[in-house]
């Protein structure tokens, strides 16, 4: 029996969320959530609740089922590009990068790519996210293009970064190779777009991103599995947390659905409490990558100018990442003392994967010697606690998701969580939480200004 099928294994694993210091009763009314208010939210939420479960029924809502899946297709990749290759390169943006880059730094050595192959146990990973040129240059400059494998993630394959650095990367690949097409994996729709059928013509594999599944709720299919498995990352108990978590998040009950409560709280911080900023503060390194997903996961879902009804509303929060304890140096004393605009959740971790004692050196200096004998885990701890407790002091309202440690199963649990989450919150602001029209109007200006087939050029002499 593997430890992710063992039920007391799995309860001790489990994310648990604190969201007490939300509350009216601990930062007071004005600033904290009542539980009147949370009562009189339970139609809606039943409402709601009903609704994603129709469209989840009705497979609408992909994400939804990628717990279940079938990873076959994925190991059997994953395992052609560790057996060829010493370089993955990953060529996406936006989820289809910020997903992998969150897995990979919270499960991976943060100095990974530094380690030898046997320390690894996989290829080193690489991203073209961003079309800096300077990025892009110095990345292909140091890869051995004989020795790298190139995945093209892009669900509809017109992507205009993606597609940009997609040409550079497959020119780079065609002056060194003789077939690039063996180096070429696409993740993409699997019958729609214009990537699907290059790859095919061309004969390069391919994973599927299933229609139903938008790229911000992609990091459980193969956008997010592939990288993962070709690093060493057990895939398998990734979505066995995440189905530990869509467990949790069937009943609509709010002192036990902690997606549902998540969700419930920062849409009433919001509308009720003038919290339009949710910060995303994690006290482990290894979680700063997760904080910037959950940053475009929110952002791209719940900013919308209009509601399901047509009616312009201008919802969302603005969310912010923030790392503990760098940032009790930097943007703690705004959340502190500056405008009382934001609804924190902390991520705290109990059990890192390793432990550092604090010598007990320079006993004769009082500022060092306090520190011998502790653990650099105490530490970082009981300062999360300590924010927490001053931000308290000034009626400041906080939640806090305690991991149990970083591990796959975690991970999953967090990612389906947020979702869950946040389509939960879509349904709360009655806004569509799957769209994003907004970035959408942004791609076709960008088409025109280049010239693209079907789209006019508005911007007036954009050009290449």
């Amino acid at each position: 029996m593997s430890r992710f099928t063992r039920p007391d294994w799995i309860s001790a694993q489990r994310v648990q969320l604190d969201s007490r210091l939300a509350l009216a009763d601990a930062v007071g009314p004005q600033h904290g959530v009542s539980a009147q208010e949370l009562a009189d939210l339970l139609p809606n939420l039943r409402s709601v609740h009903a609704e994603l479960g129709r469209r989840r029924a009705s497979g609408e809502l992909g994400f939804y089922q990628l717990p279940g899946q079938d990873i076959t297709p994925v190991l059997e990749a994953a395992n052609w590009v560790r057996d060829g290759f010493d370089n993955f390169l990953l060529v996406g943006i936006g989820g289809s990068s910020l997903g992998p880059k969150a897995a990979h730094a919270a499960l991976r050595s943060p100095l990974y790519n530094l380690l030898s192959r046997e320390e690894r146990g996989g290829p080193r990973l690489f991203l073209l996210e961003n079309i800096d040129p300077v990025t892009v240059s110095a990345v292909l400059r140091h890869l051995d293009p004989a020795r790298t494998c190139v995945n093209v993630v892009s669900k509809s394959g017109g992507t205009a970064e993606t597609a940009a650095n997609y040409l550079v990367a497959r020119e780079w690949l065609e002056k060194s190779v003789q077939n690039p097409r063996e180096h070429l994996i696409a993740t993409t729709d699997p019958a729609n777009g214009d990537l699907r059928p290059l790859a095919e013509r061309e004969g390069w594999r391919t994973l599927p991103i299933p229609p139903d599944v938008g790229g911000r709720f992609s990091q459980l299919a193969a956008v997010g599995l592939l990288p993962a498995a070709v690093c060493g990352i057990d895939i398998a108990e990734l979505l066995a947390g995440a189905h530990d978590m869509d467990l949790r998040c069937a009943t609509p009950d709010l002192d036990t659905n902690p997606a549902y409560r998540l969700a419930a709280l920062h849409y009433l911080a919001d509308t009720r409490h003038g919290k339009p900023m949710a910060v995303m503060m994690p006290y482990a390194d290894g979680l700063r990558s997760l904080a910037d997903w959950f940053v475009q996961l929110w952002a791209e879902s719940l900013g919308k100018e209009r509601d399901l009804s047509g009616k312009i509303v201008h919802t969302g929060q603005t969310p912010l990442p923030a790392l503990g304890a760098s940032d009790q140096h930097s943007q703690v004393q705004l959340f502190v003392e500056g405008p009382n605009d934001k609804l924190i959740t902390f991520l705290r971790v109990e059990h890192f994967a390793e432990a550092v004692q604090i010598p007990s050196l320079h006993g004769d200096v009082g500022s060092l010697a306090y520190l011998g004998g502790a653990t650099l885990e105490r530490l970082l701890n009981v300062e999360q606690a300590a924010t927490e407790a001053v931000l308290r002091e000034r009626q400041r309202p906080t939640l806090r998701l305690t991991v149990p440690e970083l591990n796959p199963f975690a991970m999953g649990q967090l990612f389906f969580l947020f979702e869950v989450m946040t389509a939960f919150a879509g349904g709360l602001y009655g806004i569509n939480a799957f769209d994003q029209p907004g970035v959408e109007h942004g791609k076709r200006l960008t088409y025109g200004a280049f010239g693209r087939a079907g789209y006019p050029d508005l911007m007036g002499g954009g050009g290449k």
